[in-house]
């Protein structure tokens, strides 16, 4: 993924007298590929799974567990600030040095921290450290959970002044072992405060943790055991090439395939020769078992391995898996009641939002929660509906047709009256781990980005070719809006995009609109067929990429699926040249990978860029029908559904394995996955301090966890969702990914849904 979510967050507040943490907690996000972390600012649960798991020994002994002095520099401490909080941290004179011009209106408004510090269970500590303030005040400082219900471990009140005090606190920790606890100063502002603090700072030195005594600490981390033997743990079709990946093989050369109910053997078949993977550190074996057509269900058998997880093969096997990834939107829906078991919810932010700089007030209800946070976000809608579309295209069903209405409508309400788009609205920071009716704070309307006025252009004109015969005038709807935002963007041809100061919610950032204004060109040559679209869209030139910042491959598609296409036309030769070369790539890059999976490189949100080269693949297979694409594009979904390094379903309720805590508000709260989300997948760059603490060791192709605050791993969003969409369709040969063609199964997926299937 090129550009990707990016979240951390401070602590909850404390409560002086019983050192329990009030409800209520703030969190920045931005969804810009430059920014990076602040250390130990990111927020971190307790790793939980239901997996099944193994023992890893953890290393720990008495002594010095860090110490700070700062005659070095800041090293790995950071500042976090609410946006009524002003400060700045840095290190002045072998001290820490927290430069405070506002404490804001919470006393974690200010903060600072260091965070990834490993603290076992029964193991004695002591804390110690040196702090003075230029005025005289109260402070609070604490060793803390990282997130999951934020639990202090120590805790102290502090009354501080220009005189340095020297504080030292030892204690037993009593909670299970947290590998990614933050030691954090709440400097913002406190009830025992004196009224209107003038500017200040507050100066912190030789901060140090030691460990007493370990005697009696449990060392050990819960770790998830990985499969022997990986397929997809949905299934497979009958006629699909089906390849089962063997590790820890000694001197086995047969597999079988056996009945899951009865063990009756059905096939035998040969091990490959051993194939190298540095990337998920170890080696592997392949065993194609393709020639297994029957339905039924079966598991795959080795001897001196374990069997694999069971799997069947029908001529349908995704019905449900399709449904539920739709249904995910649903679930997701802002501005309405939404129906659906645990994460039933009242209608949240339904309140007129404030554009930003102005006192004028919109209506801008609806659309899709963008992520594990409520911000509604253009840019990231548009991708989502572009999958949605050019899968409906593909495969009518009306199930995609009734959902996307909802997030078109969203957009149209975001479009001003000159034609540019207002790039997201969102409050001015994101709340805790709360249900979406609970975040009530004032909406913010940002303000127009040529990104976002060129992927709505786009959107709106693919919604008329979609909705044309469904809905007419629905369709002129969206076209009138498709072309006015096309003025727009003629009127002003210069790439535009800031996110305000103040506001601190998902960035969504780009470099250049060409290939969102490819884009649009392309998708309004095809709906309207006006050769002065197609003349733009030469102009910018051919682009690619299905990601929410680069989108030009649905531009390709565009010109691609167009039913009265010019195939001789330079931009359609263009276009295909480009998909096809894209595709032999992806080819290249699976038929070398035993897991069949095209990505040599695993970023943030890599599940949507695997999903995305299948769907690329899945494209070349219709413009070509050579098998070598379809087969390529089947490993993509494989790989998504368990046939991985991880040996895990990635797809929450589906398969033996699948996340059980994902980086989702309503999931988190209610304390159970929602069904049928797509989370981020495996991530190298460890941008998160649970994927630092339990994935250092790990190999690349490995950096997943199943942790409901390793958001740069285990995050959902709607534009991760709709990619499997499109792929559970464009690799649906026989045109029946959905079974039901009920007159209306909008109704028929949410009735009655509780949740927890």
């Amino acid at each position: 993924m090129r550009y990707s979510a990016l979240e951390y967050y401070d602590p909850r507040i404390t409560d002086s007298q019983n050192l329990k943490f009030r409800e209520g907690k703030s969190i920045i996000m931005n969804k810009k590929m430059t920014r990076k972390l602040a250390a130990g600012l990111a927020a971190i649960a307790m790793l939980t799974t239901a997996m099944p798991v193994s023992s890893l020994t953890a290393l720990a002994a008495p002594g010095e567990v860090f110490t700070s002095n700062f005659d070095n520099g800041m090293g790995d401490w950071s500042m976090y600030k609410e946006p009524k909080g002003d400060a700045t941290l840095k290190a002045d004179g072998g001290k820490l040095a927290l430069n405070i011009k506002s404490v804001g209106d919470k006393n974690y408004a200010v903060q600072m921290g260091l965070g990834l510090i490993p603290l076992y269970k029964n193991a004695k500590y002591r804390l110690s450290y040196e702090i003075s303030c230029t005025t005289e005040r109260y402070v609070e400082g604490m060793i803390q959970q990282n997130g999951g219900t934020y639990q202090a471990y120590v805790w102290d009140g502090l009354n501080v002044g220009p005189t340095a005090q020297k504080v030292e606190h030892e204690f037993t920790m009593k909670e299970d072992n947290d590998l990614m606890a933050k030691l954090v100063f709440n400097c913002g502002l406190q009830e025992n405060d004196p009224a209107n603090l003038p500017a200040h700072t507050i100066y912190l030195d030789n901060v140090k943790l030691e460990c007493l005594d370990d005697s009696a600490a449990d060392k050990t981390i819960a770790g998830a055991k990985t499969a022997s033997i990986m397929t997809n743990q949905i299934g497979y079709k009958p006629n699909s090439q089906k390849i089962a990946v063997f590790r820890g093989v000694t001197n086995q050369t047969e597999f079988t395939v056996a009945d899951a109910s009865t063990k009756k053997v059905v096939y035998t078949g040969k091990l490959s020769a051993k194939m190298g993977n540095s990337g998920a550190g170890e080696d592997d074996w392949q065993g194609d078992f393709s020639s297994v057509k029957e339905t039924g269900k079966y598991i795959i058998t080795c001897t001196g391995l374990e069997d694999s997880y069971p799997f069947e093969i029908s001529a349908n096997p995704y019905s449900d898996l399709f449904d539920d990834s739709v249904k995910m939107l649903a679930l997701q829906r802002c501005g309405e009641a939404v129906s659906g078991g645990k994460f039933s919810h009242p209608a949240c932010h339904t309140s007129l939002a404030t554009i930003y700089g102005t006192n004028q007030k919109i209506d801008v209800t609806g659309g899709w929660h963008d992520a594990g946070d409520y911000g509604r976000y253009v840019v990231a809608g548009a991708k989502a509906v572009g999958d949605l579309l050019y899968a409906y295209l593909a495969n009518p069903n009306k199930a995609i047709l009734d959902e996307t209405k909802y997030e078109l409508d969203w957009m149209l309400k975001m479009q001003a009256d000159n034609g540019g788009v207002y790039h997201k609205v969102t409050c001015e920071s994101f709340p805790g781990f709360v249900m979406p009716e609970d975040e009530t704070a004032e909406l913010i309307v940002t303000p127009i980005s040529s990104t976002a006025t060129a992927d709505f252009c786009a959107s709106m004109a693919l919604a008329a070719q979609a909705y044309k015969t469904a809905d007419s005038a629905y369709a002129a709807k969206c076209l009138a809006a498709a072309e006015k935002a096309w003025k727009y963007l003629e009127a002003n041809p210069n790439f535009n995009f800031s996110n305000p100061s103040g506001v601190t919610t998902g960035e969504y950032g780009d470099k250049t609109d060409k290939d969102e204004r490819y884009w649009a060109a392309c998708q309004l040559y095809v709906t309207t067929g006006e050769a002065k679209y197609l003349q733009a869209a030469e102009s910018i030139g051919t682009k690619d990429g299905l990601d929410w910042a680069t989108v030009g491959d649905y531009g390709n598609i565009a010109l691609l699926t167009n039913p009265k296409a010019d195939k001789s036309s330079s931009a359609y030769t263009k276009a295909k040249s480009t998909v096809i070369s894209e595709a032999d790539t992806f080819v290249s890059n699976s038929s070398k990978n035993p897991y069949g999976v095209a990505l040599t490189k695993f970023d943030w949100g890599s599940n949507m860029t695997v999903a995305n080269a299948g769907i690329i693949c899945g494209l070349a297979y219709q413009l070509t029908g050579e098998a070598k694409y379809l087969n390529a594009a089947e490993a993509q979904l494989n790989y998504l559904l368990g046939s991985n390094p991880l040996s895990t379903c990635f797809v929450t309720g589906y398969g033996t394995v699948s996340p059980k805590n994902p980086h989702h508000r309503p999931s988190v709260k209610q304390g159970e996955a929602m069904k049928g989300m797509l989370v981020g997948g495996v991530n190298s760059a460890l941008e998160d301090d649970a994927a630092k603490a339990y994935l250092k060791e790990a190999a690349p192709y490995k950096c997943w966890i199943d942790n409901a605050d390793s958001y740069s791993t285990n995050e959902i969003t709607i534009y991760w969702n709709s990619p499997l969409t499109y792929l559970l369709t464009i690799t649906d040969t026989n045109g029946s990914t959905t079974p039901s063609q009920d007159p209306n199964p909008h109704e028929q997926i949410f009735t009655g849904y509780s949740g927890s299937e």
